[in-house]
């Protein structure tokens, strides 16, 4: 699969309703048990996550591109395979906090977990996280 909005979440970007630059953006690894739907509106409905979310830190938007620092995700216990990385705007309640997109076009995902640190190392090209030109 290539890197997908989630439909209600580009709707929400592009209604701003959410705000890339502003609002507090988290990324959170999804394992290969999860299966990326378009009618997934919220964090809840991911199901399980491997470790925590991050909040995205260094946030641009120029030019139609939006960027961020490269998130570290700590060290994650041993013994999940990480398929994909999804960013959603983080309202504090997983039943209320957006899903924007899904994103498995990263330098070294899948993965397995082995109890290491863990970083997903955004595009240095010029789509960076995500373009909408």
């Amino acid at each position: 699969m290539a890197n997908k909005f989630f439909p209600r979440g580009a709707q929400k970007v592009l209604g701003a309703s959410i705000n890339l630059a502003t609002d507090t953006i988290k990324a959170a690894l999804v394992p290969d048990s999860y299966t990326y739907t378009e009618t997934h509106e919220y964090l809840n409905q991911l199901g399980t996550i491997v470790g925590a979310a991050v909040e995205l830190t260094g946030k641009t938007v120029v030019g139609g591109v939006f960027d961020a620092d490269d998130p570290a995700f700590g060290a994650l216990a041993a013994g999940s395979t990480v398929k994909a990385v999804v960013l959603f705007k983080d309202t504090g309640n997983p039943a209320t906090s957006p899903l924007v997109c899904y994103l498995d076009v990263i330098t070294g995902f899948p993965f397995s977990t082995n109890g290491g640190t863990v970083s997903a190392n955004w595009s240095d090209g010029s789509a960076k996280i995500l373009s909408l030109v």
